[in-house]
This record gives C-alpha cells, structure tokens and sequence, in this order.
C-alpha cells in the first residue's frame, strides 16, 4: 500500500509525496504554504482520482515520467522512470492504493528521545 509523506522544503514551503509500499517515491506535490493545504489537497486527490488525468512525458535523455492533472490544472509531477511499462505500474499502483493510503507527517522535529547531552553529562 502507498503512503502520502507530508515535508517541510528547504525554502519553507510544504510538500508530499506519494511513495510505494517498498518505500520509492512515486510523485511530489507542488509546493504548499501551509501543512493544512497538504492535507486538503491529498483529500480532494483521493476522492477525485477516478477524475484524474496522468498526462505521459519523456525526458531529453529518455526517461518517462507523468503530471497529475485535475480538472486543468497540475497537481504533482513522478520521479523519472527507465521503461514505460514501469511507468505504468507507478500510475497503477497510485489508482490502486491511494483511498486507502495513510498519511505521515514528517514536518514536526519533536524527536522521541532527548539529546545525547542530557543523557551523557552526568557519566563519570
């Protein structure tokens, strides 16, 4: 099953990507101002996916890739692909798994454990 993985860019902006079960991305997103536009974009893809349009690219140096479009406008761009019938499988396998494909956020830096200097100080 894919998974959505919601990112904070280097410039600041939000992003996700779609990623297969075996952890490879699929597609990014554009950007997003605010972590909530993610959450409602991704939503509004997963119920109009039977809308969407896959819009098939090649690349100058012959890789294939696909843009997301919904209703006109362009929703996320693939990673580049060496045969279209890999490229194929990647857009089977977003129409196959995105309704039920969980969401990580990976946009707060809460960390499960505390700082190596709050643990190592106080050692003899």
């Amino acid at each position: 099953m894919g998974t959505f993985v919601i990112t904070k860019r280097q410039n600041g902006y939000y992003k996700y990507e779609f990623t297969s079960r075996k952890g490879k991305t699929i597609f990014v997103s554009n950007d997003f101002e605010l972590r909530f536009e993610c959450e409602d974009d991704i939503e509004v893809l997963r119920k109009a996916i039977d809308d969407v349009f896959f819009m098939k690219f090649k690349s100058k140096n012959g890789k294939f890739f696909f843009k997301i479009i919904l209703k006109e406008k362009e929703i996320a761009v693939s990673r580049k692909y060496t045969t279209q019938l890999l490229l194929q499988k990647g857009i089977d396998e977003i129409v196959r798994t995105i309704s039920k494909s969980e969401v990580l956020d990976f946009t707060v830096q809460d960390f499960a454990f505390p700082p190596a200097e709050d643990i190592f100080d106080n050692i003899p």
